[in-house]
């Protein structure tokens, strides 16, 4: 049986970010890491999580948006989930559980807890920065600011409600060409 290289333009080598490292971006990578919202170290470990496979992964360039999206939205959970009835007993540590995956082109982080009420997503722009004159503090909401960073640095940001009936995903989802350009300019 012959092999030969295709010639089409979808099986092209494409210009970009490097995809040289160990671990092949090509193939897709996950990691995962629960945590609890009590120990007073849990947004630090999944920094430190995010920031040690981005590098290994060979993706370092993405390590600050990644490690400070994971940082709001564990933030989040620490200071704002209330566990469902039907998944946490009373007295245990709250569930949290974050997701990293990674395909050509693509970094997914995700946040889940034991919490199925909504996120407050902002909408955008609160205030034109017109009206707000010189009380600069018009422009910043009471509630929402880490989710405002998240979208400002994130290509996406969505929610999903738990697999069991219970809970709830935060998404963001990064661009890594995007990226790429950015840093490398």
């Amino acid at each position: 049986m012959e092999v030969r290289q295709s010639k089409h333009a979808a099986n092209a080598s494409t210009a970009g970010p490097p995809r040289h490292s160990v671990h092949d971006a090509a193939n897709g990578h996950f990691r995962a890491m629960t945590l609890y919202a009590e120990d007073p170290d849990c947004v630090k470990a999944a920094r430190d999580m995010v920031g040690s496979y981005l590098r290994t992964w060979g993706i370092a360039y993405a390590v600050d948006d990644a490690q400070l999206i994971t940082s709001e939205l564990v933030g989040n959970v620490v200071h704002h989930a209330i566990p469902d009835d039907c998944l946490a007993a009373p007295g245990a540590g709250r569930r949290i559980d974050v997701w990293l995956m990674n395909w050509p082109g693509l970094l997914a982080i995700g946040v889940s807890d034991e919490d199925s009420s909504p996120p407050d997503l902002p909408g955008g722009e609160f205030i034109s920065p017109d009206l707000a004159g010189d009380f600069v503090e018009a422009l910043l909401p009471d509630r929402g600011r880490g989710l405002l960073i998240i979208q400002r640095l994130a290509d996406a940001l969505w929610w999903s409600p738990g697999l069991n009936g219970g809970g709830k995903t935060v998404w963001a989802r990064l661009d890594l060409d995007r990226l790429w350009a950015e840093n490398s300019a």
